[in-house]
C-alpha cells in the first residue's frame, strides 16, 4: 500500500515536471507547428513563397531599399526633401497599377502557369535595375528614377502575385485568412528588422550604390520562387479567350464594387491613408543634420529604423494574439485615434522639448520609432483581412490587387501631400524652422478618418463579408462555364 502511494507521489511529481518542461517546449514549438501546419494546409512551396517576398524581398530588401534611397537621394543626387518625397511617390507609381498584373496572373497564364513566370519576370526585372544602379556612374537622376521605378515594378509584381495565392487560400480556407495574414505580416516585420539592423552599416561601409548591388539578391530569391512554386499545369490554355477573360474580369469587379458592403470599406481606407500626409524625408533631412537636428550617422538611423521594425513586429503579434478576433470597426476606431496621438512624440522632438526632460534625442526617438510602427503595423494589420474577405472567387488576385492599388494611391497622395506642405513651409536641405508646422498639421490629420468609421462594418472578423450576391454569381458563372472560375477551382481541387 505504502509503496503504492509513494509511486503515484512519484508520479504526481513527474506529471508536474512534464507539465513545466512542456510549457517551456510549446513556447518553443509552438512556431514551428504554426508553419508546419500552414504549410500543410496550403503546400510548403506557397510558405516559402510568403517567406521570400514578403520576408525577403519587402521586409530585408526593402528596409535596405529605404535606407539606401534616402541616402541616395539626399548624398548622391542632393535634392530637396520636398523633392525626395515627390520621387518617392513616382517610384511607388508601379504599385497604383496592381490590378493590372493581377489581372494578367489571374487570366492570362504564361506556357501553361498562371503566377510562375510573373515570379519569374520580376525578379530578372529586380536583378537588372538593381545592377544598373549600382555600376553606373554619375546617373542622371532622370534614369536612376527609372531604374529605381522599375525596381519598385519587379517588387510589385511579386507582391501581386503572392498576394492572388494568398487571397485565393483565404476564400478556400476562410478559418486560416487571419493566420496567412499574419505569416506575411510577421515575414515582413522580421524581415526589415534585420534588414534595419544591417543597412546603415552597409550603407557606412559600401554606400548606396554599393546597396543597390546587394539588393540583386533578394530579386533573385523572387526568381527561384518563380521556380519552385507548385502549381497546376494548364496544357491546352486557350489564348484567342484573353480578351473575353479580361472583360468578364473586369464586369466582375464593376459587379463587386457597386454593393456597398464593398465600396464603402474601399472609401475608408483610402481616406484614412491619403489624410495621413508623409513626411518622411523631412524628417529623415532634420535627422542627420549638424546645425538643427541630432546628426544621426547612417549606422544610427539603420539601427533607429530596426527599432522600429521590433514595434511592427510587436504589433503583428499582438492583432495574432489578442485582437484579430475583434470587430472591424470597434478595433479601428482606437487604433485610429492612438495614431493620430503617437504623432505629438515627433512634434516634442522637433521641439526639443525632450531635452528639457533630460531625455537625449537618441532614446527617445527610439521610443518614437517603435510605437508609431507599432501601431502603423496594428492599423495596417484589419484592413489586410478585410481586403482579403471582400475578393469575389474567381478574381482573387485582380480584385486584392485593386484594392491594395486603392491603397498605394492613398499612399502616394500621403507622400506628395507631405512634399506639398514641406515645399509650401520652406522646409529644405537646411532650413527646419517650420517642421514643426507640418508635423503639428499631419496629427490632426490622421484623426479625421474617424469621422469616416461607419464606412467600416461591424461585424465577425472570421466570417465572411461578402455579399450573397457575389457567391451566388459564382454559381452562375460555373454554369456558364467562364473560363476564369474553372482555372480557380483547378488549382483549388489541386
Amino acid at each position: 500500500m505504502v509503496e503504492d502511494e509513494n509511486l503515484e507521489a512519484c508520479s504526481e511529481v513527474g506529471g508536474g515536471e512534464d507539465e513545466r518542461k512542456g510549457g517551456f517546449f510549446d513556447c518553443f514549438w509552438t512556431p514551428i507547428y504554426w508553419f508546419k501546419m500552414l504549410a500543410n494546409e496550403t503546400h510548403w512551396s506557397f510558405v516559402f513563397g510568403v517567406l521570400v517576398v514578403y520576408g525577403i524581398n519587402q521586409g530585408l530588401g526593402g528596409a535596405f531599399n529605404r535606407v539606401g534611397t534616402d541616402y541616395y537621394m539626399k548624398d548622391v543626387q542632393k535634392v530637396q526633401p520636398s523633392e525626395s518625397q515627390i520621387y518617392q511617390g513616382i517610384i511607388s507609381i508601379p504599385w497604383l497599377v496592381k490590378p493590372l498584373w493581377g489581372l494578367l496572373t489571374d487570366v492570362l497564364p504564361i506556357l501553361g502557369y498562371r503566377r510562375r513566370p510573373y515570379f519569374i519576370f520580376a525578379g530578372l526585372l529586380g536583378v537588372v535595375s538593381m545592377l544598373l544602379l549600382s555600376f553606373h556612374e554619375n546617373l542622371h537622376i532622370a534614369f536612376a528614377l527609372l531604374s529605381l521605378t522599375a525596381g519598385s515594378a519587379g517588387a510589385a509584381i511579386a507582391d501581386v502575385t503572392i498576394d492572388a495565392c494568398v487571397a485565393q487560400n483565404s476564400n478556400t480556407r476562410p478559418s486560416l485568412a487571419a493566420d496567412m495574414q499574419s505569416l506575411c505580416a510577421l515575414s515582413s516585420s522580421i524581415g526589415a528588422l534585420m534588414g534595419f539592423s544591417l543597412s546603415g552599416i552597409f550603407v557606412h561601409l559600401i554606400g548606396p550604390k554599393g546597396v543597390f548591388g546587394l539588393l540583386s539578391i533578394p530579386a533573385g530569391l523572387v526568381f527561384l520562387v518563380g521556380i519552385l512554386l507548385e502549381e497546376p499545369f494548364m496544357p491546352n490554355f486557350s489564348y484567342r479567350q484573353v480578351n473575353q477573360k479580361f472583360v468578364d474580369a473586369g464586369k466582375a469587379m464593376w459587379r463587386t464594387l457597386k454593393f456597398p458592403d464593398v465600396w464603402r470599406p474601399c472609401v475608408y481606407m483610402y481616406l484614412s491613408i491619403a489624410l495621413s500626409i508623409d513626411i518622411h524625408e523631412g524628417l529623415f533631412y532634420w535627422y542627420t543634420d549638424s546645425k538643427g537636428g541630432p546628426s544621426f550617422s547612417q549606422e544610427t538611423v539603420g539601427f533607429i529604423f530596426s527599432i522600429g521594425s521590433i514595434g511592427s513586429l510587436l504589433g503583428a503579434l499582438l492583432y495574432q494574439n489578442v485582437l484579430k478576433d475583434h470587430p472591424f470597426r470597434n478595433l479601428l476606431f482606437w487604433i485610429q485615434l492612438l495614431f493620430g496621438l503617437s504623432g505629438m512624440l515627433d512634434l516634442m522632438l522637433v521641439l526639443r522639448l525632450n531635452l528639457k526632460f533630460s531625455i537625449p534625442d537618441y532614446f527617445f526617438i527610439v521610443i518614437d520609432e517603435s510605437v508609431s510602427q507599432m501601431i502603423g503595423r496594428l492599423k495596417w494589420m484589419p484592413l489586410l483581412v478585410l481586403s482579403s474577405k471582400l475578393c469575389p472567387p474567381g478574381i482573387e488576385g485582380t480584385f486584392f490587387a485593386l484594392l491594395m492599388s486603392i491603397d498605394n494611391v492613398g499612399l502616394l497622395s500621403s507622400q506628395w501631400g507631405g512634399g506639398f506642405i514641406l515645399h509650401l513651409l520652406k522646409v529644405t536641405r537646411t532650413r527646419f524652422d517650420n517642421l514643426w508646422i507640418a508635423i503639428l498639421t499631419r496629427n490632426i490629420l490622421r484623426v479625421t478618418p474617424l469621422c469616416l468609421l461607419f464606412l467600416i462594418p461591424r461585424g465577425d472578423p472570421n466570417a465572411s463579408i461578402l455579399p450573397t450576391e457575389i457567391l451566388g454569381a459564382k454559381e452562375e458563372a460555373e454554369n456558364e462555364n467562364i473560363e476564369l472560375v474553372s482555372l480557380v477551382s483547378s488549382v483549388d481541387g489541386k
